[in-house]
């Protein structure tokens, strides 16, 4: 009995597989969604046409082919592979990874290294890339959901080219349902509007896609087809009512932040609660109150921030359904606050002035002077220490000579800003005596 069960045991598990495996692609061309990437004039085509790859972070949300597509690009170009991830690895495991393609180098062969959420190593484990990227031992090939330009290090960016992975479109999606039914020989029991809904419901991720199908395959019994209330019903999942990466999406989103810009609490509540019944990522929205807490309110009530962070951790402990009531209540606070956008302007002028300024030396009265050298040279000499002055202020300049004094934050007289107001008022106009040009 053993002998028999072994021997059909490969078949059997072959048949068992998930449909997301079994439609995996087998070479470039195949993968669907990403033309601009895999397509006959992509960038990663190009790329192996012109038999040189370099090191790339592969940037996108889930179920957009980032893994099918590395394993690929060792095939193609012969590459061994090797996959890690770094929410299982750590320094132990790049060791082991590095010396294994050390090895492997001195037989001739490179390695593509590919690093699954990369995002997720530190910064000293970031680093740790960098030697065997120069001396080409790996090419490294890392995955990411999260923008690179903020969570990975800017000296691994500058040694690897940022390649977008786009979600699905509806197109692409129905050529997975195609394929899936292909695959096992038979249509899938939905009418057309429910078929649309199950593309909608995927949100962009062809593997959830062909999760979904897998799901309503396993629910239906023979003969029965599905409307759209009976693929719902089965699948415990409702299509969105916007497609959270187009106009809808982009509209809600607008209108939540123009309602609390412009301190309706009633309107802001309703959009908000427009994206959560439709499935939007609740710590999206937890990530644009934070935003609207120093874009729009800013000084004029220093709480905002405080309180927009506060409602974002809140969610990301408590879970839905009671985490939004944290975020709602954010979204109240947030429209009902005093409004500025004072710091965001000073913030954008200070970044222009830096631009057309350039390198300039701060003056030498307030840099450190460690050594007799600088010393010699007049580092720190006269520089006045505030806590020692009257009003502990000394009203010394601190801009470059070359540049002279620029006013960048102007607070507008709302809310805490007012006092901050008569705070630089007073401050203008002791600095103005204590230089003599009062």
């Amino acid at each position: 009995m053993s002998d028999l069960f072994a021997a059909h045991e490969p078949e059997d598990f072959a048949a068992k597989r998930p449909l997301a495996e079994r439609l995996r692609p087998k070479s470039l061309a195949e993968v669907s969604g990403q033309g601009h990437l895999t397509g006959p004039d992509g960038a990663l085509t190009r790329m192996i046409e012109a038999g040189s790859l370099g090191s790339m972070i592969f940037w996108g949300p889930p179920g957009t082919g980032k893994t099918t597509v590395a394993r690929l690009l060792s095939g193609e170009t012969g590459l061994a592979f090797e996959q890690i991830s770094a929410i299982f690895s750590g320094v132990a495991d790049l060791k082991k990874v590095f010396e294994t393609a050390r090895a492997r180098r001195m037989s001739g062969r490179q390695t593509l290294l590919f690093v699954d959420e990369i995002h997720r190593f530190n910064r000293a484990q970031q680093d740790s890339f960098l030697p065997v990227m120069e001396d080409g031992t790996i090419v490294l090939v890392g995955a990411t959901t999260e923008n690179p330009s903020f969570e990975l290090n800017a000296a691994l960016l500058s040694r690897a080219r940022v390649l977008t992975f786009k979600p699905h479109d509806e197109e692409s999606l129905e050529a997975l349902l195609q394929r899936a039914e292909e695959e096992e020989g038979k249509a899938l029991p939905l009418d057309p509007d429910a078929r649309t809904s199950l593309i909608r419901m995927a949100d962009g991720d062809g593997r959830a896609a062909l999760t979904l199908v897998e799901e309503v395959w396993r629910a239906a019994r023979a003969g029965e087809r599905f409307d759209t209330a009976g693929l719902t019903r089965v699948v415990q999942r409702r299509a969105p009512v916007y497609d959270k990466g187009q106009d809808g999406h982009y509209n809600l989103i607008s209108a939540l932040h123009k309602s609390v810009r412009g301190s309706d609490p009633d309107a802001a509540l309703y959009y908000m609660a427009r994206m959560f019944d439709a499935g939007e990522d609740p710590l999206f929205l937890g990530r644009r109150l934070v935003r609207m807490a120093v874009e729009d309110i800013g000084l004029a009530d220093p709480q905002a921030l405080v309180v927009a962070n506060a409602a974002k951790d809140a969610y990301d402990f408590l879970g839905s359904p009671e985490g939004e009531l944290a975020l709602a209540q954010a979204c109240v606070y947030l429209a009902t606050a005093p409004k500025s956008n004072a710091v965001y302007n000073a913030y954008k002028a200070s970044m222009r002035a830096a631009k057309e300024y350039g390198s300039l030396l701060p003056p030498k009265h307030i840099l450190n002077a460690p050594t007799k050298l600088m010393k010699a040279e007049g580092y720190n000499e006269g520089y006045r220490y505030d806590h020692d002055e009257p009003d502990a202020f000394s009203g010394q300049d601190y801009f470059p000579e070359k540049m002279g004094r620029k006013t960048f934050y102007d607070p507008p007289e709302r809310g805490f800003e007012r006092d901050i107001r008569k705070r630089l008022d007073w401050w203008a106009k002791l600095r103005a005596e204590r230089s003599g040009k009062a």
